[in-house]
């Protein structure tokens, strides 16, 4: 008679799955909004939309992961902030149209659940939906023996929002003469990590817990500043001024991201030396001798996000933003495009 298999002797432990979800209970409530109605622990997340003071409301919805990062935080075996990074950038991409981020779910694959780590992981989304203003409503952890090596996961997010309709931003009325703020990133956020780790770790062989002149922490610390949630400030500036257009640099960097929201008959100058760029892209330029457009069309260069405002209001916009505490910078403008120009220009002035 041969020995019965169970699914623990598979690779898969619902015990410790169990034990994962208690332990991650208490953190996801802190991150409850008044309109959630059900979160962990159903077949699906229950939230009741408040349509008091919305006519005509609209869902924006937008999911995405954390690429390459990952590596960096199992290289140093730190796993509290990319839950951070995963909230980021979904969250700031429902915040460009103008829609509040109300919750969010996330997708947490791993070979085997290693309990403190894997909840030090939702610790960090728990974070960024406290940032974000979104609850944490529900999410998966599935457990792949075999799929992934050991000490490996993957990340995956889904954030909705809501805005009225007729507050959607869309970039439609942008327009020439408009004035382009930015606003100040954390240093890479969480795009460009493939080219980031092959020019330092590969082509400048530098080491995760390697000091470099310029850079207040390690190279592997200073890879893993989590990336800036902006609902704080943008969600006060649509209270309280007309936005245009609003850019989330992220992988693409300027080039490709600026002409999602400017009409075709417009390009954006940037000038280049209206904001401090941060270190560790002077860093990467030069140890792995990267051409400067590359730099600007892989990375977000010190600017984490971009708003377009009228000239009119450029200056009051950019001192309201001062006053809230962030570090915003009037970077460029919006000028007609002639045919043979490219939408983005980067200009030394």
């Amino acid at each position: 008679m041969t020995d019965n298999i169970t699914y623990k002797d598979a690779g898969v432990d619902i015990d410790t799955a169990n034990e994962f979800v208690e332990r991650i209970k208490s953190t996801i409530k802190t991150t409850a909004r008044k309109e959630v109605v059900a979160g962990i622990g159903g077949f699906g997340g229950l939230f009741r939309l408040n349509l008091d003071n919305l006519k005509n409301p609209m869902l924006v919805s937008s999911t995405d992961g954390v690429g390459t990062k990952l590596r960096i935080a199992q290289m140093l075996d730190k796993h509290d902030t990319v839950g951070i990074d995963l909230v980021a950038m979904s969250a700031n991409d429902v915040l460009v149209q103008g829609a509040e981020p109300l919750f969010f779910l996330d997708y947490f694959a791993t070979g085997k659940i290693e309990v403190e780590k894997s909840v030090k992981v939702i610790e960090g989304i728990t974070e960024g939906c406290r940032q974000a203003g979104c609850t944490l409503l529900g999410g998966e952890t599935a457990e792949m023996p075999g799929f992934y090596k050991p000490g490996e996961y993957d990340l995956a997010g889904f954030c909705v929002g809501v805005v009225e309709s007729e507050k959607l931003i869309t970039g439609s009325t942008i327009s020439v003469n408009d004035r382009i703020i930015g606003l100040a990133s954390s240093g890479l956020h969480s795009n460009g990590f493939s080219l980031a780790r092959k020019v330092l770790l590969e082509k400048g062989k530098l080491s995760i817990n390697d000091k470099v002149a310029g850079l207040e922490k390690t190279i592997g610390l200073e890879m893993l500043e989590p990336t800036r949630i902006y609902a704080k400030p943008l969600l006060n500036l649509f209270k309280n001024f007309n936005i245009k257009g609003l850019v989330h640099i992220t992988g693409g960097g300027f080039y490709d991201n600026i002409p999602r929201i400017i009409p075709q008959s417009c390009r954006s100058v940037i000038n280049k030396g209206s904001w401090d760029i941060p270190p560790i892209f002077k860093v990467i330029k030069e140890t792995g001798n990267v051409e400067e457009r590359e730099m600007f069309r892989v990375f977000n260069m010190g600017i984490g996000m971009m708003i377009i405002v009228a000239q009119k209001e450029s200056q009051a916009v950019t001192e309201h933003l001062k006053i809230l505490g962030e570090k915003a910078y009037q970077i460029g403008f919006i000028e007609k495009k002639e045919d043979s120009q490219e939408q983005v220009f980067i200009s030394e002035g």
